[in-house]
């Protein structure tokens, strides 16, 4: 276990020096630090680390197998959310509106964690692709509504009202 954590603090270590470095030496030092782990078998955590450095450099397109892969081998826990949410942001991004809506709509029905508002805010950029404008609206006004010092309830109420036109 300790490996691990040093491995994940040496990775915290390189995603700080994103936009600092140039994008492909940043992907290079990703790919270098995440072979640590997968030099025998493939792993999903790797594929995750990968596709998000592939992603926050503009590389969609070599993210979304990516992500995908490390889905397919089970990845675990937060980084299994992020990685739906990041997928989808790709999809859309990759013009798979659809299949983003899909993903998304289905983590905020089936898993509920401190990225809820996050699903929502994807949810809503892909709902905007397809001119589901209001809907979008809805969803960003639902997540603002917890935030909010005063009137939270009142605009979660409008949130819904929105979507019942």
């Amino acid at each position: 276990m300790k490996d691990f954590e040093l491995w994940e603090e040496e990775l915290k270590t390189i995603w700080n020096q994103l936009g600092t470095i140039p994008d492909n030496d940043f992907i290079d030092k990703i790919k270098v630090h995440t072979d640590k782990i997968s030099s025998t078998e493939p792993n999903a955590i790797a594929d995750f680390e990968r596709a998000c450095a592939y992603d926050s450099t503009g590389f969609e397109k070599n993210a979304e197998p990516l992500y995908r892969s490390a889905l397919h081998l089970g990845l675990t826990g937060l980084r299994r959310r992020r990685a739906r949410i990041q997928l989808a942001s790709t999809l859309r991004n990759n013009g798979k509106f659809s299949e983003s809506i899909e993903i998304l709509r289905e983590e905020k029905e089936n898993y509920s964690d401190e990225l809820d508002d996050a699903v929502n805010a994807f949810l809503a950029l892909s709902l905007s692709s397809v001119d589901k404008d209001k809907e979008a609206l809805s969803l960003v006004l639902e997540s603002l509504s917890a935030h909010l010092p005063r009137y939270n309830k009142s605009v979660y109420n409008y949130s819904k009202e929105l979507i019942k036109k």
